[in-house]
């Protein structure tokens, strides 16, 4: 049986933790929540996230640097960030995907919307995770026919 997937809700607006959680309450995942950004890196590193639904406006760091440090680095490169905003100048947008987010949201979240985009990353991230394992046996395969 597979592991339930993951999901990092990283907001400092308790009210929006309190709603992304009500929307997955019958999603099957185990969820963490982190209050700011630096608590997000932390977070990161113990609870080991598939997604992180990670908010923009955010004391200590902010969802862009959050973002730009976990894509930069090998071993959190792969986890999928879906930036949820209330910021939705075209600015914004571009500054997300430049920093590395795999997708975003705007304020308010929608159940439904959130809920397919979530699955269709989770289908990304679990592929991504399933060619990375052939990719290692196949490796192994041909060092030990050497």
């Amino acid at each position: 049986m597979a592991a339930k997937s993951r999901i990092l809700i990283a907001d400092d607006n308790p009210t929006n933790v309190e709603l992304l959680e009500a929307y997955l309450a019958d999603f099957d995942c185990e969820t963490a929540v982190a209050a700011d950004g630096v608590d997000t890196l932390r977070q990161v590193e113990q609870f080991q996230p598939d997604v992180i639904l990670l908010d923009i406006m955010m004391p200590r760091l902010s969802g862009f640097e959050v973002c730009k440090q976990l894509k930069t680095n090998p071993s959190t490169k792969d986890i999928m960030i879906l930036m949820v905003t209330a910021l939705n100048e075209p600015g914004d947008i571009e500054r997300a995907v430049q920093a590395g987010c795999d997708d975003f949201l705007s304020k308010p979240v929608h159940k439904l919307e959130l809920l397919k985009r979530l699955d269709n990353m989770l289908k990304i991230r679990h592929i991504t995770d399933e060619v990375e394992r052939l990719r290692a046996y196949i490796e192994r395969m041909e060092e030990h026919q050497r």
